[in-house]
């Protein structure tokens, strides 16, 4: 081999063991960016199921509020609203009437006890045992 020959050869295969080695580093590299894309793509159709599994999903309906019962015309009515909301516990029809300044006539009595039961049918008051009623609390 010629001597001017040879410098270049060891030059051409320096450059090449060089090459060699950063495509072996290029190629390790390559490997774990494909490893890390195929992790990154599950993760993408994992989060793909997730979302079409929500999106089916029902709506979820609030529980209605419960709106306030609604009170006879009556004035008589919102009269014996305010004397249990002044009262300290259950009270009766005579007791209710005594508060009302209504005559204590058995047709008083009676309306009266009418008009409690009727509250109580609405929700508004509560009848603790037999002709004793209480106002509910919220």
């Amino acid at each position: 081999m010629d001597d001017q020959v040879t410098p270049l050869l060891e030059r051409i295969d320096a450059r090449e063991r060089e090459l060699v080695g950063d495509a072996v580093q290029i190629r390790a590299q390559m490997d774990e960016l494909t490893a890390r894309l195929r992790e990154l793509d599950e993760e993408i159709e994992s989060l793909a199921v997730t979302r079409k599994t929500l999106l089916a999903l029902p709506p979820a309906t609030p529980e209605p509020a419960e709106e306030p019962p609604v009170l006879p015309a009556h004035p008589a009515y919102q009269q014996i609203l305010d004397v249990f909301a002044d009262a300290a516990g259950p009270m009766r029809a005579r007791d209710l009437c005594q508060a009302l300044d209504l005559p204590l006539m058995p047709k008083n009595i009676e309306s009266t006890r009418h008009k409690l039961k009727r509250l109580v049918s609405l929700g508004v008051l509560a009848e603790t045992e037999p002709g004793l009623f209480i106002q509910r609390r919220p």
